[in-house]
């Protein structure tokens, strides 16, 4: 990707494999160069309905792109479509990005709303080199983690969860890297404790989603701090583990709480339906709606001894 004042949008990654980092965006070929004639335009339109054009275009990349060879006032809008959602799926994508906006403070990671990030490692060290890289994604609200997979640096095949518990990984340099971030969705093969000084974070989560993949044993160690208060954790709250009791035991311990409105389960073995109901107790107050695993929907509804209609309190669905 290239720019020139704002006046080009394009890719251009010579012989490399070509990568989008714009998630959910095609990727797009190089922008033919500007004839000799051609000069950058002008156009003299209230902001408002420029505004109002642009906006209407925002799922629309292509489009966006072209209009940034229109003007050069029209780049800044386009921009916040353009770098809404960002994926970094592995080190390709982060070199490109690195290569096209070598100066962290003035890229457009400011415009970015959802982040993936699937090459941890690739990243923390990135931001580690940098000083805080990563803390200029400031505006992310969406925030998509996942360290159970990797690539090979030398051959970019994707290594199984086994074999990508590496120690270096840490989750520190994303703790409340962005204050906006409201939903977490972490697919981890880490330590619990990892995850949870990474929830404790962040001050506005509201959803969280936590797939596990337990390499080396069930982690039960303390966080490593305490927060005055816990985020508000009003949202969604997803859990697919291979055991449950350690990541309800440690949301039940968090100082604030939680009040979730809708909780999506997933566990596999009966020694965890005490603390299923713990969770289940501990957001009783504000719980609508309430996702189990089907195989052991019978199970459930006889541990709370439910008659054919579901309990007033929230739907098993």
């Amino acid at each position: 990707m290239e720019e020139d004042g704002g006046s080009r949008l394009g890719i251009s990654r010579g012989s490399d494999p070509r990568t989008d980092f714009c998630r959910g965006h095609p990727t797009s070929t190089v922008s033919p160069a500007p004839r000799p004639e051609a000069t950058m335009s002008n156009p003299h339109l209230p902001p408002e309905i420029l505004d109002y054009m642009v906006d209407l275009l925002h799922d629309k990349p292509d489009a966006l792109k072209q209009c940034c060879l229109v003007s050069k006032s029209w780049v800044p809008r386009t921009r916040r479509h353009l770098f809404a959602s960002i994926n970094f799926s592995h080190a390709g994508d982060l070199k490109a990005w690195k290569r096209t906006f070598p100066d962290p403070a003035n890229s457009p990671a400011y415009h970015t709303c959802s982040l993936f990030v699937g090459c941890p490692l690739f990243v923390t060290v990135a931001d580690a080199e940098e000083g805080g890289w990563i803390r200029a994604f400031s505006r992310v609200a969406r925030f998509e983690l996942r360290t159970d997979r990797c690539y090979h640096s030398e051959t970019s095949l994707i290594l199984s969860p086994m074999r990508c518990h590496h120690p270096e990984i840490s989750l520190v340099p994303f703790h409340n890297f962005s204050p906006a971030l409201k939903s977490l969705r972490l697919i981890s093969s880490l330590p619990g404790s990892q995850v949870f000084n990474l929830v404790c974070s962040l001050p506005l989560l509201e959803d969280l989603n936590i797939k596990e993949y337990q390499v080396d044993g069930v982690d039960h160690d303390e966080i490593d701090f305490q927060p005055l208060a816990s985020p508000p954790l009003t949202g969604i709250f997803e859990l697919d583990t291979k055991e449950a009791e350690p990541t309800i035991r440690r949301l039940l311990d968090l100082p604030g709480g939680f009040h979730f409105r809708e909780l999506v389960l997933t566990w596999r073995n009966e020694e965890d339906l005490r603390w299923i109901m713990a969770l289940v107790v501990g957001c009783s107050d504000t719980l609508e709606c309430f996702d189990i695993r089907h195989s052991m929907y019978g199970t459930f509804r006889w541990f709370l001894n439910l008659g054919p209609v579901p309990h007033s309190g929230f739907h098993l669905r």
